[in-house]
C-alpha cells in the first residue's frame, strides 16, 4: 500500500510556486581519489630524490639506486632504454615546453628523444644538476660553476657562492643560491629574487612562486615585481616543494600535500587516506592535472576521476553487496591490517539495526525512483534481519540490537548477550531509542514507497505492531531479558518530563514515539496508538516538547541519568540522527494537516541550526518533509564525499589556513565546514567539525552513508540524471 498523497501534493505546490528550480543536473565531475605505488625495493640505504612527469605522463622517480618509473600501477626500476637500465643518473630533469627527459650522468647527458642524438660530455663529477630549456640549450651545474650548451658550443661560468638549484622557463635558465634566486645568461648571474630562506620555488602563470620558511609569494616573471604577496593562511608551513599547472598551485610539506586555485581556499590531501607517509620531498603534476608526490615510500597519486554522482553510488553499491551485508545487516568491516581489505572481518555492532536502515532506504528510493525489482527484493531481504532481531528472542515484541552464531560475538561485553532459541544462535539485548527510530524510518518508507503486497503489508504492520505493544504494555519503556528497562530504551512520562526543556532528550523522546504511535496506528488501524498519542499530549505536554525550540537546547550541568550527565557534555550529534530519520515519519503520518503543519515548523527549525553541518540527508529530508533546502550544500556534500571509506587517522588542528572558533557547545570548531575527503570518515551521527580522528586505518564504512541522500535526492527530483547518461 503505497501513501505518497502529502508528498505528492507538496512536490506540485513547489512545482505551482516556481520551485522546482531546486534541482542540479547530475553533470560529469573530477572525484579527487587515491592511488598508492610503493618502492619494489627493500634496500634500507635507497633514498628519494625527485620527481618528475615526462610529455607522455610517464611519472619517474629518481633515487641514489637510480630511476625508477610507475609501470602498471607499479613503482618499479626503469629498465625499459636497456643501454640505460644499469646506470644511476645523477639528476633528472623535463625540457620546459616540450616534456623531453633528460638524463645527467657522473660524466655526460643525454636524452632519448630526437633519435637519441642530444649528448655532451665532462670530466667525472664536475656537475651534479641539469637544466634544458625550450631551445634545446643545456645548463649544467657543479658546486660553484656552470656550463651552457647551446648550438655555438660550451660556455662556463663561475658563482660566488654554491648553488643549490637550476630550473629553466622559457628560453631562460635560473639559479638558486642561498641569496635567492638569479637569472643566469651569456655568462652573467642576475638576482631577480632576494630571499636567504627560500625552499622551493616554480614557474607558473607568468609568475615566479618562492616558497619560504614564513609561507609563499609571487613574482612577476618578467619584472621580477612582486605580483602576490606573502600567504601565510596555508594547511603547512613551510612548503618544502611546489609544482604549478593549468591555474593550480601544488604544495609539498612535512605533513602532506595542498593545493589551490585562488591562494586564498586550500584541498589538503594528508595521511593514510592520500598518501603513503606524510613527508612529501617533492611533488609534480601531469597533463591531466593529476598530482603526485615522492615520499620515502614511493609515490602516492591524487587523481582526478571523471563522474557522475552515479557512478559514485554504483560503486558504493557494488562494495556493499561484496563486502558489508552480514545475514542482511549492513555495518563496517574490521582489518587486522590497517587498509588492507584482504584482512577485513564482518562484525557485529551496538547499532546494527541503525546502520542497516540507511542501507535499506536507499533501496526502497531506488525502486521508488527508477521501479527496478531487484530494489526491492533487496530491501525485502534486509527486512527479513529486522524481523529476525524479534523472533530470535523469547520476549514478546522486543527487539534484539543484533544477532550473530553462537561463539562469534565481538560488540559489547558478554552480558550483553543471550542465548537463542535456537542454540547455535546469540542475540544482543540492551536495545535502545536509536534502534527504534531505524524501525519506524525502514517500516514508515516501505510502507510508503515499496508497492508491497497484501502479504508484506502485513508483514510490515506486525512487526511495528509487535514493538509498539511491547513499549505500551511496559509502562513506555523496553524492558530487557532481566526484566528491567534498558539504559536507553525509555519514553515514561516520568522520565521523559525529568528533563528540563533546555536537555534535548526531553523533545526527542517525545518526538520519537509521537512518530511511532502515529505510524503504529496508520498500519493496523488500532484506535489504542491514536488514543496513546493524544494521552501523552493531552496529560504529559508531549506535543508541547516537540514544540521546544532547538536555540534553548544548552548547557545544563545536574542531570545525571545512570551516571551520563545529560546537561553539559555538548552537542550530541547522534541525536541528530535520529531526530532527522524520525521527522520523515511524523510529518508523512501525522494524524491532520494541524499536526503535520506544527511537524513542518519544528523540522525547519531544527534545520535552520543544522546548516553549517552542510548535510546533504538532513537537507533532503527536510526538503522532502517542510519543503526548505540548501541546493549547494546537497551538491557540494556528496561530490565532495569521498571513495575511501577506510577509517584514517586524520589531522586538521595544525592548519594554518583555517578560521577557528572558541569552544562552544555545539563543538563546531572551525568557521567553514572542511570538505568530507580531509575529515576522519565517519557516519552521520558524529561531529563534523571534529579536526583530530582516526581508528588507524582498522575499520571501513561501507558507504550507505551516501547512498541514502543521493537515491533520496534522486527520488524527489533535487539531482536530475543527465539524459544521454547511464543514470
Amino acid at each position: 500500500m503505497i501513501r505518497t498523497t502529502w508528498l505528492l501534493v507538496l512536490l506540485l505546490l513547489l512545482q505551482w510556486t516556481g520551485m522546482n528550480a531546486q534541482s542540479f543536473e547530475d553533470s560529469t565531475y573530477p572525484q579527487p581519489v587515491s592511488k598508492k605505488y610503493a618502492i619494489e625495493e627493500t634496500d634500507a640505504d635507497l633514498r628519494m630524490k625527485k620527481l618528475v612527469i615526462d610529455r607522455d605522463d610517464n611519472v619517474y622517480a629518481l633515487t641514489n639506486e637510480g630511476l625508477f618509473v610507475i609501470i602498471e600501477d607499479q613503482l618499479v626500476p626503469d629498465r625499459r632504454y636497456r643501454p640505460l637500465a644499469d646506470k644511476k643518473p645523477v639528476d633528472i630533469t623535463i625540457q620546459d615546453g616540450t616534456g623531453i627527459l633528460y638524463y645527467l650522468y657522473e660524466d655526460h647527458y643525454l636524452s632519448n628523444a630526437h633519435a637519441g642524438k642530444p649528448y655532451g660530455s665532462f670530466d667525472s663529477q664536475e656537475y651534479t644538476q641539469i637544466a634544458v630549456n625550450d631551445n634545446g640549450n643545456v645548463l649544467l651545474a657543479g658546486e660553484e660553476h656552470v656550463a651552457l650548451d647551446t648550438n655555438r658550443g660550451r660556455e662556463t661560468g663561475t658563482l660566488e657562492e654554491p648553488i643549490l638549484e637550476v630550473k629553466s622557463y622559457g628560453g631562460d635558465f635560473f639559479l638558486q643560491t642561498g641569496t635567492g634566486i638569479y637569472r643566469y645568461e651569456k655568462g652573467t648571474a642576475r638576482q631577480v629574487v632576494e630571499d636567504a630562506h627560500i625552499m622551493d620555488w616554480t614557474f607558473g602563470g607568468e609568475a615566479l612562486f618562492v616558497s619560504n620558511d614564513k609561507g609563499y609569494y609571487a613574482v612577476s616573471a618578467g619584472s621580477w615585481q612582486e605580483q602576490e604577496s606573502l600567504r601565510t593562511k596555508l594547511p603547512v608551513i613551510p612548503a618544502t616543494s611546489l609544482a604549478y599547472r593549468d591555474g593550480r598551485l601544488w604544495a609539498g610539506s612535512d605533513i602532506g600535500m595542498y593545493a589551490t586555485q585562488n591562494l586564498e581556499d586550500y584541498r589538503y590531501y594528508a595521511f593514510r587516506r592520500w598518501l603513503q607517509d606524510d613527508r612529501v620531498l617533492d611533488v609534480a603534476v601531469d597533463s591531466e592535472g593529476n598530482a603526485y608526490a615522492l615520499t620515502e615510500q614511493g609515490i602516492s597519486e591524487v587523481h582526478f576521476k571523471e563522474m557522475t554522482l552515479k557512478d559514485k553510488a554504483d560503486y558504493f553499491y557494488d562494495r556493499i553487496r561484496k563486502r558489508h551485508l552480514r545475514y542482511g545487516l549492513i555495518g563496517e568491516v574490521r582489518m587486522s591490517e590497517p587498509g588492507d581489505m584482504t584482512t577485513m572481518e564482518m562484525h557485529d555492532t551496538d547499532n546494527d539495526g541503525l546502520w542497516t536502515s540507511f542501507y535499506l532506504g536507499s533501496e526502497v528510493f531506488r525502486y521508488a525512483t527508477t521501479g527496478a525489482e531487484e530494489a526491492k527484493r533487496r530491501a525485502l531481504e534486509s527486512f527479513e534481519a529486522y524481523e529476525r532481531l524479534i523472533s530470535i528472542n523469547p520476549l514478546e515484541g522486543f527487539p534484539a540490537r543484533t544477532f550473530e552464531r553462537k561463539g562469534y560475538r565481538v560488540s559489547g561485553g558478554p552480558e550483553d548477550w543471550r542465548p537463542g532459541g535456537d542454540e547455535k544462535w546469540e542475540w544482543k539485548g540492551t536495545t535502545s531509542s536509536d534502534e527504534f527510530v531505524a524501525y519506524i524510518w525502514v517500516a514508515g518508507i516501505m510502507d510508503q514507497y515499496l508497492d508491497l503486497t497484501a502479504g508484506e503489508e502485513d508483514r510490515v504492520a506486525r512487526f511495528i505492531d509487535q514493538i509498539m505493544t511491547h513499549i505500551i504494555d511496559n509502562d513506555y519503556y523496553f524492558v530487557d531479558i532481566d526484566g528491567e528497562p534498558t539504559l536507553w530504551g525509555r519514553w515514561n512520562p516520568e522520565y521523559i518530563n525529568w528533563y528540563p526543556e533546555t536537555v534535548v532528550d526531553r523533545k526527542l523522546g517525545s518526538i520519537t514515539i509521537t512518530a511511532g504511535l502515529q505510524l503504529a496506528y496508520e498500519l493496523t488501524g488500532k484506535e489504542i496508538y491514536k488514543e496513546e498519542m493524544y494521552r501523552l499530549f493531552e496529560d504529559h505536554g508531549y506535543l508541547d516538547n516537540i514544540r521546544i525550540p532547538l536555540e534553548k537546547i544548552g548547557p545544563t550541568p545536574g542531570y545525571i541519568h545512570e551516571g551520563h550527565d545529560m546537561g553539559d557534555g555538548g552537542w550530541n550529534h547522534s541525536d541528530d540522527e535520529m531526530a532527522f530519520l524520525t521527522y520523515w515519519v511524523l510529518y508523512h503520518y501525522a494524524l491532520n494537516d494541524e499536526l503535520r503543519q506544527t511537524y513542518a515548523e519544528v523540522i525547519t527549525d531544527h534545520w535552520d541550526i543544522e546548516k553549517p553541518e552542510r548535510n546533504a540527508l538532513w537537507n533532503l529530508i527536510t526538503y522532502g518533509t517542510s519543503g526548505d533546502i540548501d541546493l549547494p550544500s546537497v551538491q557540494w556534500h556528496l561530490r565532495e564525499f569521498q571513495l575511501d571509506m577506510i577509517r584514517w587517522d586524520v589531522k586538521n588542528s595544525h592548519r594554518k589556513d583555517l578560521e577557528f572558533l572558541e569552544p562552544n557547545f555545539r563543538g563546531q570548531t572551525t568557521r567553514e565546514l572542511l570538505p568530507p575527503g580531509e575529515r576522519e570518515t565517519h557516519r552521520h551521527n558524529a561531529n563534523p567539525f571534529d579536526l583530530d580522528e582516526g581508528n588507524g586505518g582498522l575499520r571501513s564504512l561501507a558507504g550507505d552513508e551516501y547512498l541514502l541522500p543521493y537515491w533520496m535526492g534522486r527520488y524527489l527530483d533535487v539531482i536530475v540524471p543527465v539524459t544521454n547518461a547511464n543514470n
